[in-house]
């Protein structure tokens, strides 16, 4: 608490002089009130030297290193593959005969990260809701056995271990309390173990009306997977690698079919205990300053915060107060946006929910032009009507959200980002609104590691802002949402263009 003087005590009269002498003039503040403000002021000086002397004394926390290899080859992340090979617990499962797996070997690949989650998650719930170990495996954009892939003229790594994007039980991190479904496995444990699985063809349980019928809800399709599963005695059991995925990538996007399923996702301990890898903490850490009021990760005040115990939470469910963060797709999603409007496609299910301000209005006996742009207004905003919503948006939250830092997630180039911020700062500044931060994912400071995961990075920041704006049809946008709906945040909290 702030020191305040209080007043000087005032005498109702003089007492009489014992001697002859004149009496020097009393202060306005009492003698009594003098030491205890010294007392204070020397108490106080002392945690300031103290404090000064521990923050020039110790040296702050290294600073990443942001080099670029100079053979520019992507990173391999072979620590976090040779964790996720020695996993503790995997000498008490070799030994336990009783323990159950489930690989879905045909899990999703080949595609965003947004996507192959969507897959994993359900696949871990399956696995959860049948009391097996999840089988997991890397995340992998290229099947095809290489260490490096093209991508748009970049090398990227063809696979990445799924532990350097996930932490906590989806990787093999301890239950939550209470849970005693078996912890979570590294597909090599599980050829190990399991040499002669029972293998079961998704196409042998999925019929067409699960895989394309609309009036078939995703509970029931869930839950005739479950009754196989459970109906088979042999622990170790595999979906066929050469099938499709259990729920076709295009079921998300059926808000009618997906919803039902709220309820049975929701109490899952799957997503209670969702979190992200190390490597996405550490690079959220070392970039908060761009968030929220924070000294930047060169500064020796973090050692002090991280000492006191001051830094703040950044668990998955603890929101970032003050900070808007808004999805802006660029480069091929603009094409990706036509085909759906030729499609007539709804957003994606977990931003269809009907608490929700905001719902996509198509057009009505409206030509093919007009259909055309109501959806690229919603999908592929210009500049202008990027800004005209963030200001509508953050105008319209004023009640309940003192929004003032921005953070823009996009992959567009460098120079529309630029233009994109400087046109947000001048309407900010012109309506009296200044923020007091804006800034992209180009302005992040991250490792070699961190850069190849970016999407999980600017996942988790989506997940934890106080009020986003998204994308309805971006799998990042719908996983974000998911999470936040879990963990109870506002449904006024999440928007949309």
């Amino acid at each position: 608490m702030a020191f305040r003087p209080g007043k000087s005590p005032k005498s109702d009269g003089h007492v009489l002089p014992t001697s002859h002498h004149p009496k020097r003039p009393q202060s306005p503040f009492s003698y009594g009130l003098t030491r205890r403000v010294l007392r204070l002021l020397v108490a106080l000086a002392t945690v300031l030297a103290l404090t000064a002397f521990f923050v020039l004394s110790h040296q702050p926390p290294p600073l990443p290193d942001l080099s670029i290899p100079e053979d520019r080859f992507p990173p391999l992340y072979e620590d976090f593959r040779q964790r996720e090979l020695n996993l503790s617990h995997y000498g008490t499962y070799e030994k336990n005969s009783s323990i159950k797996y489930f690989w879905a070997a045909q899990h999703a690949h080949s595609s965003g990260w947004g996507n192959v989650m969507q897959d994993y998650l359900m696949m871990a719930l399956l696995a959860h809701a049948t009391g097996r170990s999840f089988v997991f495996d890397d995340y992998i954009w290229n099947p095809d056995g290489s260490i490096y892939s093209d991508f748009d003229g970049k090398l990227v790594p063809s696979r990445i271990p799924l532990s350097a994007l996930l932490g906590g039980p989806i990787v093999g991190g301890p239950r939550l309390p209470g849970d005693d479904t078996p912890r979570s496995v590294n597909k090599h444990f599980f050829e190990r173990v399991c040499p002669n699985p029972t293998v079961v063809h998704v196409s042998d349980v999925n019929t067409y009306d699960m895989r394309f019928g609309e009036a078939i809800p995703v509970t029931d399709v869930f839950n005739t997977w479950v009754d196989t599963i459970n109906a088979i005695d042999d622990p170790c059991v595999m979906l066929g690698p050469d099938g499709n995925q259990v729920f076709d990538n295009w079921v998300f996007g059926k808000k009618h079919r997906m919803l039902p399923f709220w309820p049975t996702i929701s109490r899952s301990p799957v997503l209670a205990s969702w979190d992200w890898s190390t490597l996405v903490h550490a690079a959220y850490k070392h970039n908060r300053h761009l968030f929220e009021r924070f000294p930047h990760s060169s500064s020796r005040l973090v050692t002090l915060l991280d000492n006191l115990g001051l830094s703040g939470s950044d668990t998955p469910n603890s929101p970032i107060n003050g900070l808007m963060a808004i999805h802006v797709r660029r480069g091929d999603f603009e094409a990706h946006c036509r085909h759906l409007a030729e499609w007539d496609a709804d957003w994606h299910a977990w931003n269809s929910f009907p608490e929700f301000i905001d719902k996509l209005e198509k057009p009505i006996n409206a030509s093919p032009d007009q259909v055309l742009n109501t959806y690229i207004k919603h999908c592929y905003p210009d500049i202008p009507q990027i800004v005209e919503r963030v200001r509508r948006v953050r105008e319209e939250s004023r009640s309940k959200h003192n929004l003032t830092y921005l953070y823009i997630m996009t992959n567009a180039p460098a120079s529309w980002v630029e233009e994109l911020k400087n046109a947000l700062v001048e309407d900010a500044e012109k309506h009296r609104q200044k923020w007091k931060s804006v800034k992209s994912s180009q302005d992040l400071e991250l490792t070699w590691e961190e850069s190849f995961v970016s999407q999980a990075i600017d996942m988790f920041i989506a997940q934890r802002a106080e009020v986003i704006i998204g994308n309805g049809w971006s799998s990042l946008t719908s996983n974000a949402v998911l999470l936040r709906m879990v963990h109870g945040f506002p449904t006024d909290s999440m928007r949309f263009w």
